[in-house]
């Protein structure tokens, strides 16, 4: 066993980016009735090409100083999956600016994310691995107005790209939440700023046993600067929610792992008692204790995790109940959360629950509800949600996973993304979507799963979230 730590380890100390290309070319004539007609198989599936993206208005005139980057996949999963640009000023809203294709399709965009200066933007593949493709896509977003696709990659020991935090040289971290073959353990990938893949951690023995002794399949990533930190987030083991593996059940994850920023190294696994799925992560800003909030999905509940105490046994690292968010949280199969930078108020989606929860945080002694927990608030599906720059609004997009025949997750979704106002003391007003839907029948619908806020009000000190 001990030998076998040694290898893998050794193995990911040599960890650098792939890029292939199609196994099938793309073939006039070919490729049409090939993607329309190849039949679902489990786990993999055929590799075909995609198809070309349809002609579709654009209006490039507008310059808007607040921009939404949408990573969506095509609705028939056989057009290329893209990058939607759309103005979120209040006299463009929703008008479409600018549409970056990638050349593959199937993808199932999941997670996007930008560089500190705004210059590039990485968007993942939950399911890329299924048609052997790349699982990381770069845009070239120097020209904001018109991003351009640059190269992917994917990485040797792990797949299925989750969370993606900037760092300041210029490269990521990104949580690859399964191995090569999407089983347990994932990976926390790092890239250098040319955006080649440097590692796969962990790399030394004995965060490599960690891994291996208890399941780590990292989907939430929060990295503590200052403090030099890192909280990684298990989710679940993907393989298990593609058929024929479902069948035994999806395999969730109870546990965090707090990290070493510098060394790179596991400190520390984190439990909360059966979480059932602990998807999201997030350090408070402002906390002095470098304290993080955490979703336990099963429960819905947020618990909050300190670094820095210690358990009875002396083990670095404690996590305790900071709210049930009630019965329409309960086993909601994804909550996803974002907090505002001065730390006052955190956001949670509750995917099955139709609904976005708000919370008054800047007293954890005293956390207030600021929605109606039985609040019909007209929206199907919210997954992903940002804060915007200037905390005016929230962007929440209405749609998670849908693996179709070949899977058991499969969560209903309006494909809309909700420019939500935050008033004064938290709270939130519903007014604005974007219909992806209906912009995009062509293209059998698109499926938004993540977003980028631009924010250029202030050119001097232009923000990038």
């Amino acid at each position: 066993m001990y030998s076998q730590v040694l290898f893998c380890a050794a193995l990911a100390g040599t960890a650098s980016a792939l890029s292939l290309p199609p196994l099938i070319p793309s073939i006039p004539g070919v490729t049409e009735p090939l993607a329309s007609n190849a039949p679902p198989l489990p786990i993999l599936q055929v590799p075909t090409p995609p198809l070309d993206s349809p002609r579709h208005d654009i209006n490039t005139s507008i310059k808007p100083k607040k921009i939404g980057y949408f990573w969506t996949g095509a609705g028939d999963n056989q057009h290329k999956d893209f990058l939607a640009t759309y103005s979120l000023d209040d006299d463009t809203f929703g008008e479409l600016i600018y549409i970056t294709d990638v050349p593959s399709s199937g993808n199932s965009p999941h997670h996007l994310g930008p560089t500190l200066d705004g210059k590039t933007l990485v968007g993942g593949g939950l399911l890329s691995l299924l048609k052997t493709q790349d699982t990381a896509y770069y845009f070239d977003t120097s020209d904001p107005y018109a991003p351009k696709f640059v190269k992917s990659n994917r990485a040797l020991l792990s797949s299925i790209t989750d969370e993606i935090r900037a760092k300041p040289d210029g490269g990521f971290f990104i949580t690859y939440m399964g191995s090569a073959v999407g089983s347990s353990p994932g990976r926390l990938v790092e890239t250098d700023a040319d955006f080649n893949i440097i590692h796969e951690w962990p790399e030394d023995v004995d965060s490599t046993l960690n891994i291996l002794g208890e399941q780590f399949s990292p989907h939430g990533l929060s990295v503590d600067w200052g403090k030099k930190l890192i909280l990684t987030s298990d989710f679940v083991v993907p393989a298990t929610i593609l058929k024929p593996a479902s069948a035994l059940g999806i395999q969730r994850a109870n546990t965090l792992r707090l990290w070493e920023l510098d060394s790179r190294k596991i400190t520390s696994t984190i439990t909360i008692p059966d979480g059932q799925g602990i998807q999201d992560v997030k350090f408070i800003p402002g906390n002095k204790e470098s304290a993080a909030l955490a979703t336990a999905v099963g429960p819905g509940q947020v618990w909050i995790i300190y670094p820095f105490r210690k358990n009875q046994d002396g083990t670095q690292g404690t996590a305790e109940l900071l709210y049930d968010l009630g019965p329409r949280a309960r086993d909601n199969l994804a909550i996803y959360s974002d907090i505002t930078d001065d730390g006052k108020f955190a956001y949670f989606t509750l995917t099955l629950g139709n609904h976005v929860a708000a919370l008054d945080i800047s007293d954890l002694n005293n956390v207030k509800r600021l929605d109606d927990p039985e609040e019909d608030q007209g929206i199907v599906g919210p997954h992903y949600i940002k804060v915007s720059p200037d905390k005016k609004n929230l962007l929440v997009t209405d749609y998670f996973v849908q693996t179709g025949d070949i899977g058991v997750v499969n969560t209903p979704a309006d494909f809309k993304a909700q420019w939500i106002d935050i008033l004064e003391d938290g709270s939130l007003s519903f007014n604005r979507s974007i219909d992806f839907a209906s912009e995009f029948t062509n293209r059998g619908g698109a499926k938004p799963h993540s977003a980028v806020i631009f924010d250029l009000t202030d050119p001097k000190d232009p923000k990038f979230y």
